[in-house]
């Protein structure tokens, strides 16, 4: 599974499925030792369930890093803790078996994400799986290579509600990624994951989750999937993935097509380089291709938005505190020219980053776009390292499109829905095969501009 930070940029529970948020999502890279300070970053899962990482994280933090004294009683960092010091002393006093500090010190941070603060995007990651998540934002990882969520049926506003899987907060498919195992064994976006090897995922949280897909490369995992109505298992094998962020050709009538993967600390400036390929080559109109894409870090989205969109507002961050940050085109875009026609392709797998561009794009008028709403994540996780060398991812802020509007939880609705229709061939693009129309029609020599006058 991956894991994404948002990035890595947001959603509905969201983690890849191969090693980084969104994930999920625009997020912030785990801090490392040395580092001077977070920049953004996609969390990622092997299965991809990854990206897209207070006083809790110092309460947390506190206990990790030695805040019992040597007699093994608790210190509690404020009044508000003095029961949970209160109840480790009278399990260390009386419970009759040998009891594991770092255990209960697991257990506790846990409980502080899952009961304290009910947010599906933050949580604590053991120190095994936060470094193998540490590892992934290398652009390589173990994992099936798969985009994963947590979605409450129900009601879809309500993330809080969904600390645990269940029948109503299900484990969801957002997107395999490109070339991964996932996607070669057939695993599709809107799956629901019923079961791992096995075993039942209810009662279970996205990570629990993620370190059970996760494996080395060779091993296979059996996913139990209900897609539609109809229940079924499938075996993946997991593989070292290496990403590939993006994929440019010429189609046609000298349409550029650029597929974007991922929003990782590479994936700006090889769009860029192929962006400038396709216009050296003659490209006359662009599509963007963002589907299947769950996020990254959130300045290359602020980069690649960039690219077509020559001044003003990309998006803005607005964080605890009336905080708020905006993020500004960077000026020096390939394609700002509004007579290049553009086109972006978007699907209920796009999401954080891929959001964050296909929101500016439209509410700027640079693009149409095409396809299917998309994920609607608007939250920004950082990641930060424990004492014990785990770690914990935080939201800490949640994003807003150009006019303030929030992706949360609709998504970003294309000017042009595409719907496709069951027992439609695999090798049939409908998304694509409308684009390339809207742009060889007469109507597509100017963009088409949708604010009313």
């Amino acid at each position: 599974m991956t894991e994404p930070t948002p990035d890595p940029l947001p959603e509905a529970a969201q983690a890849p499925l191969a090693e980084p948020p969104p994930a999920l999502l625009p997020t912030t890279p785990p801090e490392q030792p040395g580092a001077r300070g977070p920049s953004p970053v996609s969390w990622v899962v092997s299965l991809v369930l990854a990206s897209m990482v207070g006083a809790v994280l110092f309460g947390a933090g506190y206990l990790a890093a030695g805040g019992a004294s040597a007699d093994g009683s608790c210190s509690a960092p404020s009044a508000a803790f003095g029961p949970l010091c209160e109840a480790y002393d009278k399990l260390k006093e009386q419970f009759v078996d040998t009891l594991d500090d770092e255990q209960l010190v697991e257990g506790a941070i846990k409980g502080l994400f899952e009961y304290g603060v009910k947010d599906p995007f933050s949580g604590y990651m053991p120190p095994d799986e936060y470094q193998r998540a540490l590892g992934s934002l290398s652009g390589e990882f173990s994992g099936i290579g798969a985009e994963m969520s947590v979605k409450n049926l129900e009601n879809p506003d309500d993330l809080a509600a969904c600390t645990q899987l269940s029948e109503t907060c299900a484990l969801v498919v957002v997107a395999p990624l490109a070339d991964s195992p996932a996607e070669a064994a057939g695993l599709e976006p809107g799956d629901i994951v019923l079961a791992i090897d096995g075993v039942s995922v209810n009662g279970a949280t996205l990570q629990d989750e993620v370190g059970r897909v996760r494996g080395e490369a060779g091993t296979q995992v059996r996913l139990t999937l209900k897609r539609g109505e109809r229940t079924f298992d499938l075996e993946i094998t997991r593989a070292k993935i290496t990403t590939r962020e993006v994929t440019s050709r010429m189609l046609e009538g000298k349409i550029g097509y650029l597929a974007l993967h991922g929003f990782s600390p590479a994936s700006s400036d090889q769009f860029r380089e192929a962006l400038q390929g396709l216009l050296d080559d003659g490209a006359v109109s662009i599509i963007v291709d963002l589907r299947g894409n769950p996020g990254g870090y959130i300045d290359a989205a602020q980069k690649i938005a960039s690219e077509f969109i020559d001044s003003g507002l990309i998006f803005s961050q607005e964080s605890s505190g009336g905080e708020r940050k905006r993020w500004e085109s960077t000026g020096d875009g390939l394609a700002t020219d509004t007579s290049l026609p553009v086109v972006a392709l978007v699907n209920k797998g796009s999401a954080s980053a891929s959001e964050i561009v296909a929101a500016a794009l439209k509410e700027t008028h640079r693009a149409t776009i095409i396809g299917q709403p998309t994920y609607g994540k608007n939250t920004v996780q950082v990641w930060a390292p424990l004492a014990n060398n785990g770690g914990v991812r935080i939201t800490i802020s949640r994003w807003f499109t150009p006019d303030h509007h929030s992706v949360a939880p609709d998504g970003v609705q294309p000017d042009i829905t595409v719907e496709i229709p069951d027992g439609t061939p695999d090798d049939q693009d409908l998304i694509l095969e409308r684009a390339i129309e809207e742009l060889t029609t007469p109507a597509a020599s100017v963009p088409l501009l949708r604010a009313a006058a």
